[in-house]
């Protein structure tokens, strides 16, 4: 104990000593509240030193920046910036759709992301402790965030498993699915007539790879290839998150760059593609009408929303690893840039590609008009002007115009398409359509295909895992925090339950779960979780709180916008995407795309009722915590979780709430007499965002929302500290 210490010159002196709260938690010397970065007594505007972890808090640390950035990045940047932002780009008018997106990504995006990751390196704590702490009332947020965890990595590691399937096909030459399957039937070979409809990459996705049934109800069996190739995608997923941060952080530097390399590598060799530039310029040419919308604007929210990993916990999980001094403003702007333009390189790679695809149609339908013509059926109807040795598409859009004229009726028997480029274009899909169909069929026309396979599938693997470590950290670092489990045993036994409970999705019907899960289990709990958790830290913890505990941490006070967008317009903005989502799902008919084999094509179909059911169950087991968890902590039926914080924490949080001057420690923690009640010291004045408004000290009453049990701790040493004492909001007016 420090010699100089009050404690121990009351010791010396002879007085009665009475130990305080903190010491009584932390059993070792009294802080030093002076010089603590989250002192709220200290004088306004002096500089106070940041706060250091102490060496024993026991919490794995990122070995460096990097590996921390690199696991943001991971997480946020996934399957989705490759098979959704391209088709979104597509389908909202091009280059304009970037001009919402962009807007959305400022006013949405970067204000939540660097909100989550302050507060997870503030409280150093999971997804359920950073909230127990905040506001114990909505702590069902953290718990909210942690099922719709689940649901997503159940369904998020079978398309790792289909993208493990096809990475180990690509090893053969030619590709398996180049070319449709020979049948015989007796001395004849024919072509198997399900592909000969389709095409041979659609009939290897439906057939080969699924083996789908025609509809939902249709179980099927347990498909064994998904099956073992599952598997693997879990034990991948178990090793790489088995000891925490301190396994996943090495696997983030490949998993993370890797991706990165293959778009580059994909984007020259796309662009030395015939046809490829014509799919770019069709992409980035805006159609700004589109813009007026409000469609396109919701969606772009929600792909900003989904982009970020916002409400999921792995934000705020990875962020809880850092130093209390780290600069989490930077790392909110930079991770969130990185995944714009991850989203704009994926688009740039994926129409070059289809370009060069749509090209390849169209030339496989001249050679069909030449065949055509070669009969001599309509020979007579071809311009003398045209060249068939240079016959352009403009050429055959003249004769496709002229011989639909002329033939009328007989028009349907030559078997002529359109053959227009922008037609090709427009037929771009989203999902897993345009992973396993059109870019596999688009892979098969290059030289080396294998290779550029292989390239492809392993980089799906690598942004899917990205993710998956994210979501599972997402799962396991709330859980860790509370209960003293064995890591390790804990990640294995997570990883096998979420197997059997994943071979739903690998039955032969089993795509169809994914899409139902996928539409269902995340979509309108995680947006309800993020707008809880903006207004549970703008209007219940106080923004002006919330800023000045960022000013203590980061050494300078955030752009003055920040307040008005986290107090004002985000909120706002989440409750016009949470209407627009619930409406969007009343006009939609709940249903799914079933491949049926006789039309070997697509059809669309509404769910039977215990599907509909299961929809809503999904949204309703997400979401429940939220009104549990208020219900139970408002009538004290349920612990506000502080009894479950490790001493270090405990610790923090009453560094948090010291503000103890010299000439007043004595008196608050000992009281002049005994019994007496302690004087409250003066706090620091929480700024407006001018600076120049005080906040009313009046407003962190006994009942605050934050820091339940030690305020209590704080107020009386006759009165004992319960964990459960109900609290109210800060006045931020």
């Amino acid at each position: 104990m420090p010699k100089n210490s009050k404690v121990t010159q009351r010791e010396q002196s002879h007085e009665h000593v009475t130990e305080s709260v903190a010491d009584l938690l932390a059993h070792e010397e009294p802080l030093d509240y002076k010089n603590s970065s989250l002192n709220v007594g200290g004088a306004a505007g002096k500089k106070v030193p940041q706060i250091e972890v102490p060496e024993n808090d026991g919490r794995p640390a990122w070995n460096s920046k990097l590996q921390y950035i690199l696991a943001q990045v991971g997480f946020s940047v996934g399957l989705g910036n490759v098979w959704r932002f391209p088709y979104l780009c597509q389908k909202n008018g091009g280059g304009a759709y970037l001009v919402p997106y962009f807007i959305l990504l400022i006013i949405i995006g970067i204000p939540l992301f660097f909100l989550e990751l302050a507060v997870g390196q503030k409280i150093r704590r999971g997804s359920i402790g950073v909230w127990n702490y905040v506001c114990p009332r909505l702590g069902g947020i953290g718990m909210s965030s942690l099922m719709v965890c689940g649901f997503v990595g159940l369904y998020y590691n079978v398309i790792i498993g289909w993208s493990i399937f096809y990475f180990f096909q690509s090893f053969q030459y030619p590709l398996p699915w180049s070319d449709c399957p020979i049948r015989k039937n007796g001395t004849l070979a024919i072509v198997e007539p399900e592909c000969d409809k389709s095409s041979a990459t659609t009939y290897f996705w439906y057939r080969q790879t699924l083996n789908t049934t025609s509809t939902i109800a249709e179980s099927g069996g347990l498909n064994v290839k998904m099956t073992l190739s599952l598997l693997v995608a879990w034990i991948i997923v178990c090793l790489a998150v088995i000891k925490g941060i301190a396994s996943s952080g090495k696997v983030m530097y490949f998993s993370s760059l890797f991706p990165y390399v293959v778009l580059f590598c994909f984007l020259v060799r796309g662009l030395m593609l015939k046809g490829s530039v014509d799919g770019i310029a069709h992409m980035f040419t805006p159609k700004l009408e589109k813009m007026l919308e409000p469609q396109v604007w919701r969606e772009a929210a929600t792909q900003v929303f989904f982009a970020l990993g916002l409400g999921f916990g792995g934000v705020i999980a990875f962020s809880s690893y850092n130093k209390i001094d780290n600069n989490c403003h930077f790392d909110a702007v930079l991770v969130s840039f990185i995944n714009f333009f991850t989203s704009i390189l994926a688009t740039l790679v994926v129409f070059a590609v289809l370009g060069f695809k749509a090209n390849i149609m169209n030339e496989k339908c001249l050679f069909f008009f030449l065949i055509v013509q070669v009969r001599g059926s309509i020979h007579d109807l071809i311009p003398p002007h045209v060249n068939f040795s240079h016959l352009t598409t403009s050429d055959y859009a003249e004769m496709y115009g002229v011989i639909k004229t002329v033939k009328e009726d007989g028009f349907a028997q030559l078997g002529l398409e359109p053959c227009v480029l922008v037609d090709e274009l427009n037929k771009a899909v989203q999902g897993t359509g345009l992973a396993f169909i059109a870019f596999t069929e688009a892979m098969t026309h290059f030289p080396a295909s294998p290779f550029w396979s292989v390239m492809f599938f392993f980089m799906l693997i690598n942004l899917g895992l990205g993710s998956m470590i994210g979501t599972m950290t997402g799962i396991t670092t709330p859980v860790l925090d509370a209960y003293k489990v064995q890591k390790e045993l804990f990640t294995v036994c997570c990883c096998i339950v979420a197997f059997f409970c994943g071979l739903l999705f690998v039955q032969r019907s089993g795509n169809y779960f994914v899409t139902m899960f996928d539409d269902y289990s995340a979509g309108l709990p995680l947006t309800v979780v993020v707008i809880l958790e903006n207004v549970s830290v703008a209007w219940i913890y106080g923004t002006k709180r919330f800023m000045q505990d960022l000013e203590d941490m980061l050494g300078f006070r955030p752009c003055i916008i920040y307040f008005y967008l986290w107090k004002y317009v985000s909120p706002l903005c989440l409750i016009v995407l949470i209407s627009a989502t619930v409406i969007e799902m009343a006009i939609s008919p709940p249903g799914y795309n079933a491949w049926v084999q006789e039309l070997a094509q697509e059809r669309f179909q509404s769910y039977p009722p215990w599907a509909l059911a299961m929809c809503f169950a999904l949204i309703i087991v997400a979401m429940l915590p939220l009104p549990v968890v208020f219900i139970a902590r408002h009538f004290n039926l349920m612990s506000d979780g502080s009894n479950k914080l490790s001493v270090s924490y405990r610790k923090t949080m009453m560094k948090d709430m010291s503000n103890l001057e010299e000439q007043d420690e004595a008196r608050f923690i000992l009281g002049a007499k005994p019994g007496e009640a302690p004087i409250a010291p003066a706090r620091r004045p929480y700024l407006t965002p001018g600076g120049n408004k005080p906040m009313d000290p009046n407003s962190l009453s006994p009942n605050s929302c934050y820091g339940t049990s030690y305020q209590n701790a704080a107020i009386s040493p006759t009165t004992p500290s319960t964990p459960d004492t109900p609290v109210t909001p800060e006045s931020d007016s």
